[in-house]
Formats: structure tokens, sequence, C-alpha cells
């Protein structure tokens, strides 16, 4: 009595076509983008100077660690390197754990 029936319409809806479709997902695909070049690709250069970095490591080079531990490189292997912290003191790390590479002559105490 108070309720009107609703019918579909079914004639004059027009089908979007592949532009109706594809027009839906550009702001989905600008923001894969965005993040693409804002996130993802300077975390990947970064890692890359970071490899680049531990594979150059030799044997007088002045680093920084994770902890903040400075010393100089006494020796280098595949996985570990030995770093002078003080005068006759000698620590193992891991190679991943060096973080910078300082420039020569900013640790003169050692």
């Amino acid at each position: 009595m108070f309720i009107s029936n609703a019918y579909a319409q079914t004639a004059g809806a027009a089908d979007p076509g592949l532009m109706g479709n594809l027009s839906t997902f550009i702001p989905l695909i600008l923001m894969f983008v965005v993040m693409y070049f804002l996130m993802i690709r300077p975390q990947q250069k970064r890692a890359k100077e970071q490899k680049a970095m531990m594979d150059a490591l030799t044997k007088g080079d002045e680093v920084v660690t994770v902890g903040g531990v400075l010393g100089r490189v006494v020796k280098v292997t595949d996985v570990y390197v030995t770093l002078e912290v003080a005068s006759g003191t000698e620590i193992v790390v891991q190679k991943p754990s060096v973080t910078t590479l300082l420039p020569k002559g900013t640790l003169k105490s050692l």
C-alpha cells in the first residue's frame, strides 16, 4: 500500500567497454608507480651501494658498525671483518654490520 515496486532498468544502460574498465584501475596503477619511484627504487639503490661498499672493504679502512663502534679494518674474510677499536684491542664483526666507510684519518687515536 505505502511501498511502491522498484524495477531494474534494462534497456538504457550502456556497456562501458574497455575505457570504462581501464579508467577504474588508473588510480591504482598510478599509486603503484608512485610507490615504486618513492620507496622501492631508492631502497634498491641503497642496498646496491651497501653491497658494493662491503665488497670493497680492505685492510686499513676506517668504518662504523651498526652498533656505533668505530674501528680500523685489520682483516677481511668472506663473512667477517676484524676491527681494531683501540691499540691492541680487536673485535670480529659480521660484514653486513658495517654501515659506513669513514674518510681516511678520521680515527687518529688508534
